[in-house]
């Protein structure tokens, strides 16, 4: 089947595809844009070739990554070269800490992260702490917001590098990345260390990105935020930095992620990000005016309803709630019937009935920490989906309230 046919059948397919659910998990993730996905297909089952191949069609297949490295390159501000292609933007976390901290080890093995930040940091750094290095908490306020001059203050000798997400993936908060990558510079001189790492996987599309502008050192991001296609991200690591990888097995991606590349995938993420830096002014506008509306309409219905994050600087999409003497499970799972799909969190914690590391963090009431929902609209929520969610949610709370008195 040639490309032509198979963008027809694609789209006699897609327009039977309806969904009667109103969908406020984007944070999670986003559909896939049908023109990014009509784009993609032609590098599935027609120009297929493996890009390390050295004939017409393998070099054909290296000129898409070339592209799209350049496309990409050319909306965050950096060079081609200093964009590493992963499998993912927890992939791209983990490159970025493990092999920053093993590359530099005899330098130092000191790091410090946020409270906040995606288990995708964590974790690695609870696995670099077996390793022998010492990692610090960066503590953040009630409203999830770093201070940089705390920050500088942790900093020692052996410190090799800082990691703090650009956006929180949960309560929405965007942290003053640019003014700690200048205290760092200040601070570290003539000196190399410590290095600036940012998660930016969520401030993609809805914020700008200019890493020149921002000044980190790496930076991670994915496609599937930004209605791209899943099972692709990457790292920016500028031009000097040398950094161990934790793929091996080939010499893709300048010998830093072994792997044949999906041509298809990373293309479909440089359309994607082309895409939605394109609609990023407008479509920001939009959501801030729709989460206003939102929390309004919540709040005059729920009094004892507490907007979790900072108020301002925040995601424009990012509506994270507690709400006292209600389960978010509950909660979550009430709004399921109803249609509405939300989160409790993050959603690569979906099934932990641990309280929230980040409410945690921000010093959230013991009484509600468990009362947790987060809603994130996206590029389909209207007024129209919100205006029902206000209308059914507040009796899915009071019931809900009711049966916990009971209980008690």
């Amino acid at each position: 089947m040639n490309s032509k046919n198979l963008k027809k059948n694609l789209k006699n397919m897609l327009k039977n595809v309806k969904s009667d659910k109103i969908y406020l998990d984007y944070a999670s993730t986003t559909p896939i844009d049908r023109d990014v996905l009509e784009d993609m297909l032609q590098y599935f089952n027609i120009k297929y070739s493996n890009p390390s191949s050295m004939y017409d069609s393998g070099r054909l297949a290296k000129s898409v990554i070339d592209d799209s490295r350049k496309r990409i390159a050319k909306y965050i501000n950096c060079k081609p070269e200093e964009i590493i292609f992963t499998g993912s933007g927890t992939e791209a976390d983990n490159l970025a800490i493990k092999g920053i901290a093993r590359e530099y080890k005899k330098e130092g093995n000191h790091i410090i992260i946020s409270a906040i930040e995606h288990k995708a940091i964590l974790e690695p750094a609870k696995q670099l702490e077996k390793e022998g290095f010492e990692v610090t908490i960066l503590p953040v306020d009630k409203y999830g917001m770093i201070d940089v001059k705390q920050c500088i203050s942790y900093i020692k000798k052996e410190t090799i590098l800082v990691s703090v997400m650009y956006a929180n993936n949960e309560i929405g908060t965007i942290e003053p990345i640019k003014d700690l990558a200048l205290a760092i510079k200040n601070h570290r001189g003539v000196n190399t260390f410590p290095l600036l790492h940012t998660d930016a996987c969520q401030a993609l599309g809805a914020i700008s990105i200019d890493i020149d502008k921002l000044g980190v050192d790496l930076m991670s991001l994915n496609s599937s935020k930004i209605y791209g296609p899943k099972g692709v991200g990457m790292l920016y690591k500028k031009l000097g930095i040398k950094i161990s990888p934790i793929i091996s097995g080939g010499e893709q991606e300048r010998n830093l992620r072994a792997g044949t590349e999906n041509i298809a995938l990373i293309h479909g993420f440089s359309v994607a990000l082309e895409k939605a830096c394109g609609k990023m002014e407008k479509e920001s506008k939009r959501l801030i005016e729709l989460r206003e509306y939102f929390i309004k309409g919540l709040k005059d219905k729920i009094p004892d309803l507490k907007i979790n994050g900072h108020l301002k600087k925040r995601l424009p999409n990012n509506i994270h709630v507690s709400i006292p003497s209600v389960e978010g499970e509950s909660m979550l799972l009430m709004l399921d019937k109803y249609g509405v799909e939300v989160s409790t969190g993050s959603a690569c914690s979906a099934f932990d009935l641990k309280p929230s590391h980040v409410l945690i963090a921000i010093h959230q009431d013991e009484e509600i920490i468990h009362g947790s929902v987060r809603f994130t609209l996206g590029r389909y929520t209207t007024k129209k989906d919100l205006s029902y969610v206000i209308k059914v949610f507040p009796p899915i709370v009071n019931r809900l309230k009711s049966l916990s008195a009971i209980k008690r």
